[in-house]
């Protein structure tokens, strides 16, 4: 009678031998010490015991931004330019509102929050990327991507929730003008800050570690240039991750809400500047609500648009079009967005650039 055993090799190897009723025949008797022989009873799948846990695994692969060495260099080019345009806008927003003290009110301190959490974004991805494309690989370290999935998280749920709370300062601004000191003062202005920060942190951190605590099994290859939660679920084992998805639902809940919140405030919004007599009024009202608008649009569009696309058009190409719009393109014309409609933040950039000249 023959038994097949499996034998489990301490890097994560596992053979298979065969076990003579009348002892090991020679391949077997002969292996490493560091060889472990389970029985057959003891029911370890192959697959399951290659990858069983993450400590296995001490790298993963990420999807190559180009195949050829030119389009390699090409990218990094791109992408140096992008997180370039995005330090110098952000910068210049952070301060000029920082700096200049007729900036100093609810609608500009958000605005300095966004842009920091745009900085915080793009450094979590674009840096990492660059490295690959210059280098001529695509890999990143156990580590590395779980603390990139944290930090890329915690950065756009703050956005997100930072963009929610900048809705509510347009609709009581417009709707509401006469409780707006009593409902946007610096100490409520301060406390809804801390809680989108908080809120996210909190978050990112269930996230990444419920993400990093399941076992994986199907390899170490991500579809993505960046790591993502759903591309480390697709290598996990089927059975294991439903309480991160339960988490990811609850996530998705909660951007839902946000974004019900947005547009239902958006509507009152239009309403109450339609009501206003003189047309200068409707479009100063619009001026300080369209700049928000288009940043939110394009953040929730091309976010929601890369996620939950039928899986018939999907494509690596696609995939990697849509990602780098979401996470990469939002951050570079978010400043450039809030300047062009925005005379006050237009006037202190143009005088905080100007000042060395005058002194001089």
């Amino acid at each position: 009678m023959v038994k097949e055993v499996l034998l489990h090799v301490e890097k994560g190897v596992v053979f298979r031998g065969k076990e003579p009723s009348k002892g090991f025949d020679s391949s077997v008797r002969n292996l490493p010490s560091n060889v472990t022989v389970f029985p057959p009873s003891s029911g370890w799948d192959v697959q399951t015991q290659q990858m069983s846990n993450s400590s296995s695994i001490s790298h993963f692969l990420l999807l190559p931004l180009a195949d050829t060495r030119q389009l390699q260099l090409l990218h990094f080019c791109l992408f140096l330019g992008i997180s370039l345009a995005a330090l110098l806008g952000n910068g210049l927003v952070i301060s000029a509102v920082a700096c200049g003290h007729h900036l100093h009110s609810p609608m500009f301190f958000f605005l300095l929050h966004l842009a920091l959490t745009d900085l915080g974004s793009i450094l979590t991805t674009v840096p990492k990327a660059m490295h690959n494309s210059l280098w001529d690989t695509t890999t990143i370290s156990y580590e590395g991507c779980s603390v990139q999935i944290f930090m890329l998280v915690f950065f756009l749920g703050s956005e997100l929730a930072l963009l929610t709370i900048m809705c509510y300062d347009r609709y009581v601004s417009i709707c509401k003008p006469l409780h707006y000191g009593t409902l946007l003062g610096s100490r409520a202005c301060a406390h809804m800050a801390a809680a989108a920060w908080a809120s996210a942190f909190l978050n990112a951190l269930l996230n990444t570690a419920n993400t990093f605590s399941l076992p994986l099994c199907h390899g170490n290859a991500l579809g993505q240039f960046f790591c993502e939660i759903p591309h480390i679920l697709k290598l996990s084992c089927s059975h294991s991750k439903l309480r991160e998805l339960g988490l990811l639902g609850f996530s998705a809940f909660l951007s839902f809400s946000c974004f019900v919140f947005i547009v239902f405030s958006y509507v009152q919004i239009f309403r109450a500047v339609l009501r206003i007599p003189s047309e200068q009024g409707q479009h100063k009202a619009f001026s300080t609500c369209l700049p928000h608008l288009a940043v939110v649009s394009l953040f929730l569009s091309t976010a929601a648009f890369s996620h939950l696309k039928p899986p018939s058009i999907s494509s690596p190409s696609l995939d990697l079009a849509l990602s780098v719009l979401y996470s990469v393109v939002p951050p570079a014309l978010n400043p450039l967005i809030y300047s062009l409609r925005n005379q006050e933040l237009k006037d202190a950039l143009r005088k905080m650039m100007t000042l060395p000249f005058q002194k001089n």
